[in-house]
């Protein structure tokens, strides 16, 4: 079978630097948030136009920007959830920005990570996001709400940890939202440990730790009941945990990738040291195909296998899952600096636009993945 290539169709440079980017839903427009060089937060919205890209509008504001989502939004309105350097929150109507839809100080520090889920849009569930900052707390936001978060995991002051030190979350994601009740939220933070929140019970489901740092959580899909997730870390870390099955002492099997960090040479030999997995994105067209984006500039797209039975008994009679294998499907090398943001089109199969650190922002295209 001829494999996917990922090919950079449109490439444009920017005069700031580029946090994240994300496509705005049914349009061929998409939106780049980040920080100008004095410290203000830009949005910038283009509109892929033939072979060339259109810049449509620029947004600035006082305080630069670091995360956003349009996934609690209804797909009339668009509007979009952005996290700041300040630990504010906004929602923005990107037709008329100048005044927030919703304004809060959710957090004491920057706002690393935000991901969101709409109720309308995936039909179960209420529309919420969820943040998660440098001041350790996650919190669940449903701005119908008013001004406090419906959830907040902020870590005790007299917590477990050596000294009372507050963990710096780095990645949070939404999951197991199949009917009205069931909702999850997956957290990773900067020391390694892995929390996942169960929030019908309003307690730690699991939990676990990793050798490095958390940069990227994400299910493989939001609105459904728990299957995979997929975790990238420091030191080229990439791990995939089978979510069907929790065993009561062991938690959830894992499938580690170890080479997930590591350059690729033109003749497809892996070398050089590990380096960071800054984040993974599945494919909404097939969710067993994800990328990968490295901090040598690299793309991974990657093949989940399932094995032939999920699950099996463990020595003490409780069932425990059983992960497969990974295939990788393509490697690609597009910036001499790391690529941290990526999103796919959730119409147009194969259409991504991604971000990295040397200022600029490309849009690419997938091939054959129908094939899959």
């Amino acid at each position: 079978m001829d494999k996917p290539q990922m090919i950079e169709h449109l490439q444009q440079s920017v005069n700031y630097t580029v946090y994240d980017t994300k496509w705005i839903p049914c349009s061929a427009k998409f939106t780049v948030l980040g920080s100008k060089p004095n410290g203000q937060g830009i949005l910038e919205i283009y509109e892929l136009n033939e072979n060339k890209l259109e810049k449509l509008k620029t947004i600035e504001k006082k305080t630069a920007f670091k995360c956003g989502s349009f996934g609690a939004a209804s797909l009339r309105n668009r509007h979009m959830a952005i996290g700041d350097f300040q630990g504010r929150l906004q929602v923005l109507d990107l037709e008329r920005p100048d005044i927030p839809v919703y304004n809060v100080e959710a957090h004491s520090s920057i706002i690393n990570c935000i991901d969101a889920i709409g109720g309308k849009q995936n039909n179960c569930g209420a529309p919420e996001i969820v943040t998660g900052s440098r001041d350790g707390s996650v919190k669940v936001w449903d701005i119908r709400q008013g001004m406090a978060p419906v959830v907040d995991m902020t870590p005790d002051s007299d917590g477990p940890t050596p000294n009372n030190i507050k963990r710096d979350c780095w990645a949070v994601a939404f999951g197991d939202s199949y009917n009205n009740e069931e909702r999850s939220v997956a957290a990773g933070y900067d020391n390694g440990d892995l929390k996942l929140f169960d929030l019908r019970q309003l307690c730690v489901r699991w939990e676990t730790s990793l050798k490095n740092g958390i940069c990227g959580i994400e299910f493989d899909r939001r609105d459904i009941a728990m299957n995979k997730m997929v975790v990238t870390t420091l030191e080229g870390g990439l791990l995939v945990y089978d979510m069907r099955t929790q065993h009561p002492s062991k938690g959830f099997s894992c499938l580690e990738e170890r080479n997930a960090g590591r350059s690729v040479g033109s003749n497809g030999i892996i070398t050089g040291p590990k380096a960071t997995v800054w984040c993974v994105r599945h494919l909404p067209q097939n969710r067993d195909i994800f990328v990968t984006c490295g901090g040598t500039g690299s793309l991974r797209l990657w093949n989940y296998q399932y094995p032939e039975k999920r699950l099996k008994e463990d020595t003490d009679g409780y069932n425990i899952g059983v992960v497969g294998s990974l295939e990788m499907l393509n490697a690609t090398t597009i910036s001499t600096q790391p690529v941290h943001c990526f999103d796919w089109h959730p119409d147009k199969m194969g259409l991504a636009v991604c971000g990295a650190f040397d200022q600029s922002v490309r849009v690419l295209v997938t091939t054959k993945l129908n094939l899959y």
